[in-house]
């Protein structure tokens, strides 16, 4: 696609939305200590390095020559594999804990710009009026055309309390704009909850931290308090890029019986070949309490409907496809992402580290996710009128050097569609439409969930009309009841 997008990333949080598995800090020696060494291409790899440090134009520092090969060498892997400078490492912990210093937007990269996703609700962004679809040409005063995402990031990550200022195109707009904002710590809610109306309840999770669980425990615990009599509950993971296996495990557990298995993980080491629990032992976060201890036993039955969309990434699919396999819930919205992969922490030193693709991770049934994603019982539109951009936005299967499915290596995703004049025609339609906020008023998507837990027709996506005709269901072929309702 000429101006899909490239990559994605979120300012501040880095790395995070990436790493969807363990954090491990483990010590380097003790891995693969007796593998033998390529002794002729390290040596060539010295001689290289000799002719830089010898016939260069001009002197480079051992450190900087070093530290590139092995940042190179790792990024070559895969999209998710990374080497983590001091400055990386430091904020992907952070971002683990909810917190970071930056922006507030996620962004991707299109036509050699940085495109804004989105900001993040009450960012130092957010808050400038920058909005999702518009392109950021300048950071200060460099152009912004012939870095990478990476680079671009960087620059716009700083100390709290200093400024950029951004040069932003912006369709409805014929002249640039200039928006300065402030870099902030910012600390994201992960989760947010409502009763839509009584009976019906809305549960939010943006991203998954340290602090999601206990969080979202004590919003159920809120929301029963507010209404016991609830009968119906929609969770809502659109747009979520992941984050922490803990939080995707405890928000899975928080609604299955205990002890069932959440996921599994299949990779070279011993130790990535593993199966998480519905245990405080595999959600716990650093209190001696169980947070799930004190959730009202109704949750366990109640009604449920999973949201999501293409942005459902990671941690998001680990939880659709375990509600999916065990049928406590039917996923509701547009394919998912498609990243089912597990990321560990090795860390090389006291400040930098290496991220790295240890393992696929599978869901309790033994499907693999990766570059594939998780496909909706119902596929519903983003709005009446179709999926909008939601069904243009990069996936898994979209990056160079993505890790394949190993259990379906003819896995295709998606139909490819004349991908320039579609997707003219759709940003056209998007620039009249306003920003979709999750759980408001115009919320399309979750009026059909609402639909859905009452028994009411729901929408489904134009494309599954004729589909569904064909077909009961694309999970549950031999269930014919699964399509009751649609039209």
């Amino acid at each position: 696609m000429s101006s899909k997008f490239k990559n994605f990333g979120l300012i501040g949080l880095g790395m995070l939305a990436g790493v969807v598995g363990s954090m491990q800090f483990d010590a380097l020696a003790q891995k693969n200590a007796g593998a033998p060494l390529p002794v002729d291409e390290l040596r060539q790899l010295a001689d290289v390095f000799g002719l830089i440090k010898s016939d260069y134009v001009e002197n480079v520092e051992d450190r900087k020559l070093l530290t590139e090969a092995i940042s190179g060498m790792v990024a070559s892997l895969d999209p998710h594999s990374a080497y983590l400078d001091k400055k990386a490492f430091k904020e992907l912990r952070e971002g683990t804990q909810g917190k970071f210093v930056g922006l507030g937007i996620e962004v991707g990269m299109e036509d050699g710009y940085v495109k804004v996703i989105s900001p993040i609700e009450d960012s130092p962004a957010y808050k400038a009026g920058l909005k999702a679809g518009d392109l950021i040409t300048r950071l200060d005063s460099t152009p912004v055309k012939g870095m990478t995402l990476d680079e671009a990031v960087k620059r716009m990550r700083g100390e709290p309390n200093t400024k950029i200022t951004l040069t932003v195109a912006r369709k409805e707009e014929d002249k640039p704009v200039l928006i300065t904002i402030v870099r902030q710590e910012i600390r994201v809610q992960s989760v947010k909850s409502k009763l839509i109306e009584p009976g019906y309840a809305w549960v939010r999770v943006s991203q998954f931290q340290e602090p999601t669980v206990e969080d979202m425990a004590k919003k159920i615990g809120a929301l029963y308090a507010q209404d016991p009599n609830i009968k119906g509950l929609v969770l809502d993971l659109r747009n979520d890029p992941g984050g922490v296996l803990p939080g995707a495990i405890g928000v899975s557990a928080a609604f299955l019986p205990k002890d069932v298995a959440i996921v599994s993980t299949n990779g070279q080491l011993p130790d990535s070949k593993a199966t998480f629990y519905a245990r405080r032992e595999f959600y716990g976060t650093r209190s001696l309490s169980d947070p799930l201890a004190k959730l009202p036993e109704a949750v366990k039955n109640v009604k449920m409907v999973v949201l999501v969309n293409s942005g459902s990434a990671s941690a998001s699919e680990i939880v659709a496809g375990a509600l999916q396999d065990y049928k406590r819930a039917t996923i509701m919205g547009s394919q998912t992402f498609g990243k089912g992969s597990v990321q560990t922490i090795r860390q090389l030193s006291a400040d930098t580290a290496v991220k790295l693709t240890t393992a696929r991770y599978y869901t309790p049934n033994g499907r693999s996710i990766q570059a594939r994603g998780i496909v909706p019982d119902l596929m519903v539109d983003e709005t009446p009128e179709g999926d909008g951009l939601n069904s243009l936005r990069l996936r898994e299967a979209d990056l160079t050097k993505h890790l394949s499915n190993d259990k379906d290596k003819e896995a295709e995703v998606r139909n490819k569609v004349d991908e320039l004049e579609e997707e003219q025609r759709l940003a056209a339609l998007d620039k009249k439409r306003k920003p979709l906020e999750f759980g408001g008023k115009d919320d399309f998507q979750l009026a059909q969930a609402l639909n859905h837990l009452k028994g009411l027709p729901v929408q489904v996506a134009k494309a599954r009309v004729v589909e569904s005709k064909k077909e009961p269901s694309i999970n549950d072929p031999e269930d014919p009841k699964k399509n009751d309702g649609k039209k």
